[in-house]
């Protein structure tokens, strides 16, 4: 399985404005989280993940969401391609990235918030969770 975008949309009227991603399932999913970094660190990288697949979604402000194929979990290439997704709050979509990735989240103005969505229960998360150092693979601007 590949990264994707399941694109939403938004609904607005007198009432105010509905945003909504129909085309996601939440069949397989266990928990989620709200994460918002902080100003004097906007990055928060690498979390590699060997089972879990994360669902990102954009509540408030921006993000980069970027993310590489893992080809060795003991020792991955340095070399291997940095993928980039920006998600915005004023664009209803949800970035899937399959088991298999490490992620960067990079909070492009103050205050964003971004929801995730993950399939693995909180139980198996030490199994599977990865991380490695944020300046492990290059993030280009």
């Amino acid at each position: 399985m590949i990264p994707k975008i399941i694109q939403g949309g938004d609904f607005s009227d007198h009432r105010g404005t509905i945003s909504f991603v129909n085309d996601f399932s939440f069949k397989d999913i266990e928990r989620f989280y709200i994460i918002s970094n902080s100003d004097e660190n906007p990055i928060r990288a690498w979390q590699g993940h060997k089972l879990d697949a994360k669902n990102f979604y954009c509540l408030n402000g921006s993000f980069k969401i970027h993310f590489v194929k893992i080809d060795n979990w003991e020792n991955p290439s340095k070399d291997l391609i940095v993928e980039t997704i920006i998600v915005s709050a004023s664009d209803s979509k949800i970035v899937h990235i399959p088991s298999g990735y490490a992620n960067a989240i990079e909070s492009l103005e103050k205050d964003s918030k971004l929801i995730s969505f993950s399939t693995l229960p909180l139980s198996n998360v030490s199994d599977d969770d990865v991380r490695f150092v944020a300046d492990y693979w290059k993030i280009n601007g």
